[in-house]
């Protein structure tokens, strides 16, 4: 009797589980201190009336709990994102959301929306159905040119003929930061300076 209990047990948890679908866009692009907004578009269940949660996975790391909502007045957040993110449901389109601001370059992950089987907000117990995944990439954007600020230092005046002395010119605080110089002393014939960029690419 147990076995054939068992066996109608998984039958209508695979049902279930076959009815619902969970669509995510594949992929989203953010930049630093600006806001977000993830979907996940539901179907096969009544969302208003069960919880959901979002998860992310960080480029070498481990799932990540971020959120359990079922609404505004019942959820629960992880601490390290409660005061920039907020999940919320549109119920006439059947979309769970989370927005996300104040992004940071940390915030790269892949972001699942996942439903508990049968709707309960007790994860420990309740097998997951997830998402396919949205793949956040936070990055900064195209900075604008910006002019260098340049400071001359000329070296104090020597008795000395035989005495080797040098100007300095620096020059700073701008981008992109390839810069071509030409320094000019007197009547000397100028020279050109050529210095390539020291930044990573992604700055």
């Amino acid at each position: 009797m147990s076995t054939i209990f068992f066996s109608l047990l998984l039958t209508f948890l695979s049902c279930v589980q076959s009815q619902i679908i969970l669509t995510q866009k594949v992929a989203e692009t953010g930049r630093p201190g600006g806001t977000l907004t993830l979907t996940c578009k539901t179907s096969g269940f009544n969302l208003g009336n069960d919880w959901m949660q979002w998860i992310r996975q960080v480029p070498g790391q481990g799932l990540e709990w971020l959120l359990e909502y079922k609404s505004s007045s019942s959820n629960n957040y992880a601490p390290g994102v409660k005061a920039r993110f907020t999940a919320s449901k549109d119920t006439s389109n059947n979309i769970f959301a989370l927005e996300m601001k104040n992004l940071k370059i940390e915030d790269t992950a892949i972001y699942y929306c996942a439903k508990s089987l049968m709707g309960g907000t007790e994860l420990i117990y309740e097998p997951l159905i997830f998402g396919a995944g949205t793949q956040l990439t936070v990055e900064p954007g195209q900075k604008s040119i910006v002019k260098p600020k340049l400071s001359a230092f000329y070296p104090p005046k020597s008795s000395s003929k035989d005495a080797v002395q040098a100007a300095v010119c620096l020059a700073s605080d701008f981008f992109p930061k390839d810069i071509s110089l030409q320094l000019a002393f007197g009547d000397k014939p100028k020279a050109n300076v050529t210095r390539p960029s020291v930044l990573k690419p992604d700055e």
